[in-house]
C-alpha cells in the first residue's frame, strides 16, 4: 500500500518525474504516469483536516462537468468505477437562453450528438476520494508532503528543494500547482492575465419539477451568465458568474434568497428552489490566465497551471485532462534514445495540446465578452447567432462533439 511519507524522513528522493500539486488533475497524472511505467514522486501540502460528517453528507458547492475524454482517461485508470455513482449526473441535454425580451436560444440533447451522455456531473470531494483511494495502492509513486522552496535544473535532472531540507530529484518536473503555479513562477514562464471582474457563486438547490438530465444556461446581460447544473435525484447546483458588485450581494444574501431570485430563470422549468445546504454558499473570482509557454527545460505545465479560463463552458477541467491523457501519450511514444524530459519530448507535448487550449481560450473569452456587454443592438445580433445556430444541425453536432472531447 502506498503510505504518505512526510518529507522530514526523507533527505534526497529520486524518480523519473516529480509532480507539485495535491487537486485531482496532479493525482490523475500521478496514476496515469506511473501506470505507464514511470516512478513518480508526488508533492502536495500536509492534508488538510478531515470535514465534519454532516459536511461530508451534504453535496459539494465546487462540481464539475466532465467530457468524454475525462470519462476515458479516469476509466482506464480504473478511478471511475471506483466514484460512488450515486452522486454522478449524466448530462442529456443542454439548454442555453439568450437575454433580453427576444431572447435566443440553443439547445443539444445526447441523441442528436448521437451519444447516450454528453457529459457528468461530479462533485469535487467524490472525485478526489476515488483518486485517493486508487493512490493508496499504485505501484511507483510515492506521496510525499512538504513545501518546495527551490527548484534547479541542469542537463540530466531537475532537483526541487523542500522547507525542511530534503530534496526531489527527477528527470522531468510536472507543475499541476494551480493558477498560482509556483512551478511556473520558477521558471520565469511570462503570462497574459486578466480579470473578468466577475466571481462565480456557487450553491446547491432541491427543484420542484424533475430536470430530466437537462443542465440549463441564461446569458443575462448586466446580471452575469446563470448555470443550473442536474445533480442526482430533484436537485442542481448553481454555477452564476456575476459581476463583482451583483457577487457581493448574492454573497451577503442567504440561500434562500438567492433561490428566489433564480426564480425568475428557472421556475418554468424547474419549479421552486430550495437550498439544499443553507450555509453552503461559495463564490471563487474568473479570470483568464494565458503562460506564454507550456513547457520549460525539464518542466511541463498541466491544468490551472498551464491555463485558466471562463468556466461559462464548463471546461477548466476538463482541459486539464486532456494534458494529462496527452503527456502520457507523449512520453510513452518517445523514441527509446529520448529522456522523459528532452526538449524535442516536451515540445511535442506542447504542440499536441496548443490548439484545443487556443479554441478555448478564445470561445470562452470571446462569449464573455460578447454577453457582458449590455447593448441593444448587439443582444439582438447575439440572440440572432444562438437561434441561427439553433437551426444548423451539421455545425451544431460538430460543436457538440469537440465540447464532448470526442
Amino acid at each position: 500500500m502506498n503510505k504518505p511519507t512526510t518529507s522530514a524522513a526523507l533527505r534526497v528522493t529520486d524518480s523519473d518525474i516529480c509532480i507539485v500539486g495535491n487537486g485531482a488533475i496532479a493525482k490523475t497524472a500521478a496514476l496515469g504516469l506511473a501506470q505507464a511505467g514511470l516512478s513518480v514522486t508526488l508533492l502536495g501540502p500536509p492534508a488538510p483536516p478531515p470535514a465534519p460528517a454532516a459536511a461530508a453528507a451534504g453535496w459539494d458547492a465546487r462540481v464539475y462537468a466532465l467530457n468524454h475524454t475525462a470519462h476515458h482517461l479516469l476509466s482506464s485508470l480504473k478511478v471511475w468505477d471506483a466514484l460512488d455513482h450515486a452522486r454522478v449526473a449524466p448530462v442529456e441535454a443542454m439548454v442555453v437562453h439568450g437575454d433580453g425580451p427576444r431572447a435566443g436560444g440553443l439547445a443539444f440533447d445526447a441523441y442528436g450528438a448521437h451519444t447516450t451522455t454528453l457529459t457528468w456531473i461530479l462533485e469535487d470531494r467524490n472525485l478526489n476520494q476515488a483518486l485517493d483511494a486508487a493512490l493508496r495502492f499504485a505501484q511507483n509513486v510515492k506521496t510525499v508532503t512538504g513545501r518546495a522552496i527551490g527548484l534547479l535544473r541542469d542537463d540530466t535532472r531537475a532537483t526541487v528543494t523542500l522547507d525542511d531540507g530534503s530534496s526531489l530529484r527527477a528527470a522531468l518536473v510536472v507543475g499541476a500547482d494551480g493558477a498560482q503555479s509556483w512551478v511556473r513562477g520558477q521558471c520565469d514562464i511570462g503570462l497574459d492575465y486578466r480579470s473578468y471582474n466577475q466571481r462565480a457563486v456557487v450553491s446547491n438547490f432541491a427543484c420542484e419539477k424533475p430536470h430530466h438530465g437537462a443542465a440549463y444556461q441564461w446569458f443575462t446581460g448586466a446580471e452575469g451568465i446563470v448555470a443550473l447544473l442536474p445533480l442526482p435525484g430533484n436537485q442542481v447546483s448553481l454555477v452564476w458568474s456575476a459581476p463583482e458588485q451583483l457577487a457581493d450581494t448574492l454573497r451577503a444574501e442567504s440561500a434562500q434568497q438567492i433561490a428566489d431570485r433564480l426564480a425568475v430563470f428557472a421556475h418554468e422549468k424547474l419549479g421552486a428552489l430550495t437550498p439544499l445546504q443553507p450555509e453552503l454558499v461559495r463564490d471563487f473570482p474568473l479570470r483568464l490566465i494565458r503562460p506564454h509557454a507550456m513547457t520549460a527545460p525539464r518542466v511541463a505545465l498541466i491544468g490551472d497551471a498551464a491555463h485558466v479560463v471562463h468556466p461559462l463552458a464548463g471546461h477548466g477541467m476538463n482541459l486539464g485532462f486532456g494534458d494529462v491523457a496527452q503527456l502520457i501519450k507523449t512520453l510513452s511514444e518517445r523514441e527509446p534514445q529520448r529522456g522523459i524530459g528532452d526538449d524535442r519530448v516536451l515540445a511535442r507535448y506542447a504542440r499536441a495540446r496548443k490548439e484545443d487550449v487556443l479554441l478555448m481560450q478564445v470561445t470562452t473569452d470571446g462569449l464573455a465578452r460578447l454577453f457582458e456587454t449590455d447593448i441593444e443592438p448587439l443582444r439582438v445580433v447575439r440572440n440572432f447567432g444562438l437561434n441561427l445556430l439553433d437551426k444548423l444541425p451539421v455545425l451544431k453536432r460538430r460543436l457538440i462533439s469537440h465540447a464532448m472531447g470526442k
